[in-house]
This record gives C-alpha cells, sequence and structure tokens, in this order.
C-alpha cells in the first residue's frame, strides 16, 4: 500500500486536491464505486466527495468507511456546512444595537 492520498469527486474539487498533490480521480457517472474499490486497494487515505459517495453502492461504502485501512472519509460539499458566521451581528445583537 502506497503512502498516497487519493480524492474521488468532481472536476473542479478534484483540481484543487491535486494542486495540493493529491491523486485525483473523476469517475464517469455510474463508475464510483468501482473508482473507489480501486483506490483502497492502493492508497493510504481515500477522500471522497459527498456526491461522490452518493452513488457509490451503499454496501461497498460501508465496508470501505468501516475498514481500518486505508482510512476512508466522505467530504462535505458546500451545501452541508453550515453558514457563515456574520460576527458584526452577533457583536450589535449582543449589545442590543439596532434591534427592532
Amino acid at each position: 500500500m502506497a503512502n498516497e492520498i487519493v480524492f474521488i469527486g468532481d472536476e473542479v474539487a478534484a483540481a484543487g486536491f491535486r494542486l495540493a498533490g493529491a491523486a485525483v480521480r473523476v469517475p464517469a457517472s455510474g463508475a464510483e464505486t468501482a473508482a473507489l474499490r480501486e483506490e483502497t486497494g492502493r492508497a493510504a487515505l481515500v477522500l471522497i466527495a459527498r456526491a461522490a459517495a452518493e452513488q457509490v453502492d451503499p454496501r461497498a461504502l460501508a465496508r470501505a468507511l468501516a475498514s481500518p485501512r486505508p482510512l476512508v472519509m466522505v467530504l462535505p460539499d458546500a451545501a452541508g456546512l453550515p453558514p457563515a458566521v456574520d460576527v458584526a451581528a452577533r457583536v450589535r445583537l449582543q449589545l442590543g444595537i439596532g434591534q427592532t
């Protein structure tokens, strides 16, 4: 098993991971399960985008996530993240400024 980090997901995110030094896979629609199986056989860490993980066979994904090696992580997309905190609005709320 190599010490390689592999990202599986869309082309835009893959470009960023490639710049960071990771190997990337952008599987065709329907080929996500095969890509995950191939990469878990050779990589030390497999990062898979949520959208790609949703297309993987659920049993194959569960096995990959439960396996101690390689480490497999499903990465959230921007839609799955909480909205950014507006610090200025939070301070105004705490001070009671601007409330109607």
